[in-house]
């Protein structure tokens, strides 16, 4: 039997517990965090559409923007590697500050290169460094003529002579024979690049000039070989052969049409280029002959 004290408890029980839901129930049920952000998203883009084409590109832009993003971080983390690696080739060799040095003084090279290409209008992916090679970077255009590729390839060389020369004035402030050395592995680097064979920045740069220097240069890489027997140097020569002939068979005369102004002015360039760098490897070298 029940009793009804009891009973009258146990109904006020059930009537807080049904005002205490009531709140709840009529609480819409909360979406997981994806559908909340897809949420935003469907939000955000009907407002830029409201302003028409701009808005829709803005709303293109803002969805790949982490995919740029993505792309941007792997090619600089592909430079990054590439130089921290190098850095530990050479290092082994001549020591890690003196390859530090030697690192910059090659990114500073390329960085003449990819600053021209930029300046023309040329895409390029960022440099990536080969031990014992150097470093490239990958143009993903041609240039449109042989005077646009000869000023991509005397960038380098000139930017990278500069890098030496700072080097230089460096060692003349402190006379430490580290930074002697250092400019002078800076100008024979840029120097041994102006050989006038393709794929080396001199081979891009007589072609505007006169493409029998790069008979010249054979006859120059091919002395060079025979006195260092380096296979690096017979590969360049190997590659530059094959680029010759194709050149011969092709007979792109259009390409290298070239007025005069523009070709004596890379001729000048060139030359002169030639003179500063072993003019600065000359006084880079005298410091050190009394420590040999």
């Amino acid at each position: 039997m029940n009793d009804p004290q009891n009973c009258s408890e146990t109904e006020k029980s059930i009537e807080q517990a049904q005002m205490a839901a009531a709140p709840l129930a009529a609480r819409p049920p909360q979406r997981p965090l994806a559908e909340n952000a897809q949420s935003r998203r469907t939000q955000i883009r009907p407002g830029l559409k409201r302003w028409g084409p701009i808005g829709a590109a803005i709303a293109l832009v803002l969805g790949k923007l982490k995919w740029l993003l993505v792309i941007a971080k792997f090619a600089k983390l592909k430079t990054l590697v590439t130089m921290l690696i190098a850095v530990w080739a050479y290092g082994a060799i001549w020591g890690i500050p003196f390859a530090i040095g030697f690192i910059l003084l090659i990114f500073i090279h390329e960085l003449g290169h990819g600053l021209v290409l930029r300046q023309q209008g040329i895409p390029a992916g960022a440099p990536v460094f080969i031990p014992f090679v150097g470093a490239v970077i990958a143009m993903k255009d041609m240039p449109r003529n042989a005077y646009v590729e000869a000023l991509v390839g005397i960038g380098g060389p000139a930017l990278g002579t500069l890098g030496a020369a700072v080097c230089l004035g460096v060692g003349y402030g402190t006379q430490h024979p580290f930074w002697y050395a250092l400019a002078s592995t800076g100008f024979l680097l840029n120097l041994f690049n102006m050989l006038p064979v393709s794929p080396l920045d001199g081979g891009r740069i007589a072609g505007v000039i006169s493409r029998w220097l790069w008979l010249v240069g054979f006859g120059m890489g091919g002395f060079l070989f025979y006195k260092t027997r380096s296979p690096v140097l017979f590969l360049i020569l190997l590659f530059g052969a094959i680029s010759f002939f194709k050149m011969l068979k092709e007979k792109n005369a259009a390409y290298y049409e070239v007025d005069i102004k523009r070709r004596t002015s890379i001729a000048v360039s060139y030359f002169g280029l030639i003179a500063v760098m072993a003019i600065g490897m000359w006084l880079a070298e005298k410091p050190l002959q009394g420590l040999t």
